[in-house]
């Protein structure tokens, strides 16, 4: 068997796939809209690098942009549950089979750091005072890189799920001092301590017990990663056969216990504790973190308004793919929800989850409302019309399916 030759043919059946839906995302608008961001992202930072504020902290910025850009990894080896019986007596022989799942992963996440490393570095060179060279920037960053993906393979085939965790905590915190000590300290002693340090972590792999080839978390993880390129298509166009992966989220458990649960709601009950336990939730929190930080930074001027409500926009994106989340759930056929009451309920939790959102990401506005009176009531109120844009969308989408459903 050509292990090789599978995976390529695998890898070409679920490229496949994807590439019907490209038109539709074409015609969604998705590409004038980021034509749109990357000019007025272009244009605000030629601006920031002609009119650098003082004292903005630059080491910082790119370690919390190239902190995840450098350890965060994956891979693609687009395995199937019937593997853990058809390939497994070619176990001894599936590093054949892995070797372009790892290669190509750290190919694309090295252009994506490069990107972010490249974008950052005019204005790390005019804001520091002791730059250091770009060249062994890069070469370091992709050291990491290397280093944090092989450390991820290895956590991948612990037989501990739990010691997997810590060592997954010791690979974000190997990165961060490495690229830590490069941005604060001398370039000399920090070659000395980053190669200690990548050596110490490097032999601390190799102490917990290892499967050799770990089956069923390699295809949960394809088939998470599958069905989250999956959820993105379907921000566009319905898609079949998505699932999305729960998480375990027990601080929210409180919470969520303390809904009402009443039949006219019952969809939203059900909506409520999905959201709090998907894909969504986390990439929304960590939308609205980095707009907070942003629009705290930018409240001064109209960037911070234009960055208010572009990520407003890409929070509502987000938010309407819900109305999608169990369009093909079998008990939703079977428990007798009031008529019109799944789309009616998902309308109003995206209207209120994206309304709590937008005075969320408006707080850092309120710091300048004393000099900015009018700039900040106009920021407010668009991002409220954004709100009710989605919610005017949601609604004519709810009335046109049920159009076509008489």
């Amino acid at each position: 068997m050509d292990l090789k030759e599978l995976r390529r043919t695998r890898r070409g059946r679920f490229m496949g796939s994807m590439l019907p839906y490209v038109g539709y995302i074409i015609q969604s608008g998705v590409a004038m809209v980021f034509l749109f961001v990357l000019i007025v992202f272009s244009a605000w930072y030629t601006s920031l690098l002609q009119n650098v504020p003082e004292g903005i902290p630059i080491r910082w910025i790119m370690l919390a942009l190239l902190l995840p850009a450098t350890v965060h990894s994956g891979f693609r080896t687009y395995l199937q549950t019937p593997d853990t019986i058809f390939l497994l007596p070619q176990g001894h022989r599936m590093k054949e089979y892995f070797a372009p799942s790892w290669v190509s992963g750290n190919v694309w996440k090295i252009i994506r750091l490069l990107f972010v490393l490249i974008t950052l570095w005019p204005l790390y060179i005019r804001t520091d005072d002791s730059p250091k060279r770009l060249l062994f920037t890069v070469l370091i960053l992709i050291a990491v890189k290397l280093i944090a993906s092989y450390g991820l393979w290895k956590e991948i085939a612990m037989l501990s799920r739990p010691m997997a965790g810590v060592y997954a905590f010791l690979r974000w915190a190997v990165g961060g001092l490495i690229i830590a000590a490069w941005l604060w300290q001398p370039a000399g002693p920090s070659l000395i301590f980053m190669v200690l340090l990548a050596a110490a972590y490097l032999a601390a792999l190799s102490v917990p017990g290892r499967h050799a080839v770990p089956w069923e978390r390699l295809i949960a993880m394809e088939n998470n990663q599958g069905a989250r390129a999956l959820m993105v298509l379907g921000w566009f166009v319905d898609v079949p056969g998505r699932e999305q992966r729960v998480y375990s989220r027990r601080y929210l458990s409180k919470w969520g216990a303390k809904l009402p649960w009443r039949k006219d709601t019952a969809y939203r009950y059900l909506l409520t504790k999905s959201f709090a336990r998907g894909d969504i939730f986390g990439i929304i929190m960590r939308i609205s973190v980095l707009a907070l930080l942003l629009n705290w930074w930018n409240r001064d001027s109209y960037f911070g308004t234009g960055i208010y409500l572009f990520f407003l926009f890409i929070i509502g994106v987000q938010l309407s793919a819900l109305r999608k989340l169990h369009s093909e759930s079998f008990w939703l056929t079977v428990y007798p929800f009031p008529e019109g009451s799944k789309a009616d309920n998902t309308t109003q939790f995206v209207f209120r989850a994206h309304l709590v959102v937008a005075l969320v990401l408006g707080l850092p506005f309120l710091a300048s409302i004393g000099d900015r009176l009018m700039p900040v009531i106009f920021t407010l109120a668009a991002g409220i019309v954004v709100v009710f844009l989605f919610k005017g969308y949601l609604s004519r989408k709810a009335a046109r399916l049920d159009d076509d459903d008489l």
